[in-house]
């Protein structure tokens, strides 16, 4: 899916370059009093515009910030709804689903409470980070832990699991 976010990407700025150097061209043509190659029925309304307008800089400006979100909205790196467990399977988790799971089997250790979860995926390699409240010398524990959920739930090569434990405020 990513592949195919890329060439949509690639096509719609493809795609709006083009019409930009369109549209570049035909006001370079009416600014010279010439009629346009593509747009003749519209010379007059482009002869009889002017870039000092205030309309024709507002519909300028806000074209470029859509085409400039749409652009960054393709290319953000988003989070994947699922995780796939091997190449070959086809078997997938749902990402949200995994990351509760861990969140329980950390908040399973004796000395931690509130856990959170959120899993980062590199390739196929899973990179769960825990964020929790407890005893930080429980760290190896989380980390164990968290390891036997993700070999229950068979997840692929996982890159290291951070594991980062808030000891709990004490109100007196």
């Amino acid at each position: 899916m990513r592949t195919a976010n890329r060439v949509a990407t690639l096509l719609l700025a493809v795609a709006l370059l083009a019409g930009g150097l369109l549209v570049a061209v035909e006001a370079l043509l009416a600014a010279v009093g010439s009629p346009g190659l593509l747009l003749p029925r519209w010379y007059a309304t482009l002869t009889g515009t002017r870039w000092q307008d205030g309309s024709v800089r507002a519909v300028a400006a806000g074209v470029t910030l859509l085409g400039l979100v749409i652009l960054a909205a393709e290319l953000r790196r988003w989070r994947p709804t699922r995780l796939r467990l091997t190449e070959d399977d086809g078997w997938h988790l749902h990402r949200r689903s995994v990351e509760r799971r861990l969140a329980r089997a950390a908040r399973s250790v004796p000395s931690v409470r509130r856990a959170r979860v959120r899993i980062r995926r590199r390739g196929d390699a899973w990179r769960p980070r825990v964020t929790a409240t407890g005893d930080p010398a429980a760290v190896s524990d989380v980390e164990f832990a968290v390891h036997r959920e993700l070999d229950r739930l068979a997840a692929p090569s996982r890159g290291r699991i951070e594991v980062r434990l808030i000891p709990a405020r004490r109100t007196t």
